[in-house]
């Protein structure tokens, strides 16, 4: 699967392409380079003797014979602002990977073009005066637009150069792909793809990664009913010998007990330390196969598959794994990357909608952590969400990666990712996990709201605003009544982020901001406070 930049002179393909393919840690290619590379001619020349179609169908020759080499690894592509016009090459590039069109105002583009010494045929002007010549590119560059403008309409994904600084764009167009190189955890950091589909694409992207067999696909009894036989496939025709390691389902088995029967599968299916671990399926299935692969053999590869929207937008991403304690949640873990993460969003179409909704709670928190378009979408209610998964989960995913990247081991402003869930945890754990773990989260976020209101930190009415949007989504936002506050209570007080025996809580400040490690003196009584007001009758 490659890149392709497209559009237009001036858009930016080759300025962005090489920015891209850095975040990416992909290869760049310029297919104009690479085209007088390969025939020793300047495009100009070609154009001189021969003219634009003789010129398009070498250009279509250089992209076959680049596309269909036997080993080549994914690449950012810079095209030619007419390498697609022949429909045989746009064909080609869109079988092998994804097009996104380039575009900015004529006068943006005129300006990059006139200013660039890069000779461009089709722009060229023989006026002599520097006034002259400018008003003659300008005339071709506009005839030249109107007549492609039905060609380049026709390609879906489209950013808009002029919009943003290099890097502000660079992070849109990843966010817009789903395509993400995690750094700052291990060597050589990793990957993480948004793919439709992609599930069956586990298996060579395994391949392409140069990752060991045998294959452990750990999933719980639920998640294993329904993709666990589609994952397998995948990895056997790449080549694999693997086999599904099921457990029961449920936040209840994620114990030290329920690890030690991986390693005992993991040792009677002969894996060695070249072998495999693939978690598919929620947050409770990463935590503790990755765990289980950080600890066997003293670390192997393992590979996310979330299969829930909450670990699409969480749990999948930072490398965080471990598992409970009676007395609180992943009290015992460890840092441990995975070598892949692959999010099939088509995955979601058989979550129960309890499950989907809680999800939700993940994907509010990143929006109010670093994205206030994507909280606005979340105002909108449950149907306008919905009819946006993909990239709901997209944008989740690029707001948690920002964040780990500049804070991988959780040093400082990593610690915006637990709003909500300092309080939250403590909530599920009370509730004995009858409130799905993002059910507890989004009531967790809605004390701290009020917390964050009391102390001034927030404006006047955002705890109304987030229980607003919450609310629209179809989530709870009042502590369940019957719960006891002391245990809620004791529970926040063993938390895995205290600190030097404080607790320090997470508090927005607005959509896109919240501030990290406040102490709040009093808080017990303050939380309690909240709790009294705010349980509610009934069941969830």
């Amino acid at each position: 699967m490659n890149i392709f930049l497209y559009g237009p002179s001036g858009a930016g393909k080759s300025t962005l392409g090489k920015k891209l393919a850095r975040a990416l840690n992909l290869s760049f290619i310029d297919l104009d380079s690479e085209f007088e590379n390969r025939s020793g001619f300047k495009i100009p020349d070609i154009f001189a003797s021969k003219g634009e179609s003789a010129f398009r169908l070498l250009e279509h020759e250089t992209l076959s014979t680049l596309l269909l080499e036997p080993v080549k690894s994914d690449s950012v592509i810079a095209l030619g602002g007419g390498a697609l016009l022949k429909p045989e090459s746009r064909t080609l590039a869109e079988s092998h990977g994804r097009v996104l069109l380039l575009t900015a105002p004529f006068d943006v583009l005129l300006k990059r073009v006139t200013e660039s010494s890069e000779e461009r045929p089709l722009l060229s002007s023989s006026e002599r005066s520097e006034a002259q010549s400018k008003s003659a590119s300008a005339q071709k560059l506009q005839t030249l637009l109107a007549a492609r403008a039905g060609h380049y309409a026709s390609f879906p994904v489209q950013i808009d150069t002029s919009s943003a600084s290099p890097a502000k764009l660079v992070k849109q167009i990843q966010s817009q792909l789903g395509w993400f190189h995690v750094r700052g955890m291990g060597r050589h950091g990793y990957d993480v793809r948004v793919e439709p589909g992609g599930l069956n694409s586990l298996g060579a992207m395994l391949k392409a990664r140069n990752l060991g067999g045998p294959v452990a696909v750990v999933s719980d009894s639920n998640v294993a009913a329904l993709h666990g036989d589609q994952a397998l496939k995948s990895l056997r025709e790449a080549g694999y010998n693997a086999e599904l390691v099921i457990f029961p389902a449920g936040e209840q088995n994620k114990t030290l007990e329920t690890v030690a029967g991986f390693w005992q599968a993991f040792l009677a299916l002969g894996m060695d330390r070249k072998s495999t671990v693939v978690a598919l399926g929620g947050g409770v299935t990463g935590d503790l196969a990755g765990y289980a692969a950080a600890s066997y053999l003293r670390g192997v590869d393992w590979v996310g598959v979330p299969t829930t929207l909450l670990a699409m937008a969480d749990s999948s991403l930072g490398g965080k794994t471990g598992f409970d304690l009676p007395q609180g949640k992943n009290l015992i873990g460890a840092f441990h990357p995975p070598q892949l993460v692959l999010a099939d969003p088509e995955t979601l179409s058989t979550l129960p909608e309890r499950e989907l909704r809680s999800g939700l709670g993940e994907v509010v928190k990143a929006g109010l952590i670093a994205d206030k378009g994507l909280f606005e979408i979340c105002s909108q209610g449950w149907e306008k969400v919905e009819s946006r998964l993909d990239e709901v989960v997209r944008r989740s995913m690029s707001v948690k990666i920002e964040v780990i990247e500049a804070d991988p081991y959780e040093k400082g402003f990593r610690a915006a990712l637990n709003l909500g869930h300092t309080i939250g945890h403590a909530i599920e754990l009370a509730s004995g996990f009858e409130l799905f773990h993002g059910e507890a989260i989004v009531i967790g976020m809605v004390i701290a709201a009020q917390m964050a209101e009391k102390r001034g930190v927030a404006r006047p009415g955002l705890t109304d605003e987030i229980r607003g949007a919450l609310t629209g989504l179809g989530l709870p936002v009042d502590v369940p009544a019957g719960m006891n506050p002391e245990s809620i209570i004791k529970a926040v007080g063993v938390d895995k982020k205290k600190a030097s025996g404080k607790i320090k809580f997470v508090l927005p400040v607005r959509p896109g901001l919240v501030q990290v490690g406040v102490e709040v003196a009093g808080w017990q009584e303050m939380v309690l406070e909240e709790i009294k007001n705010r349980t509610r009758s009934g069941r969830i």
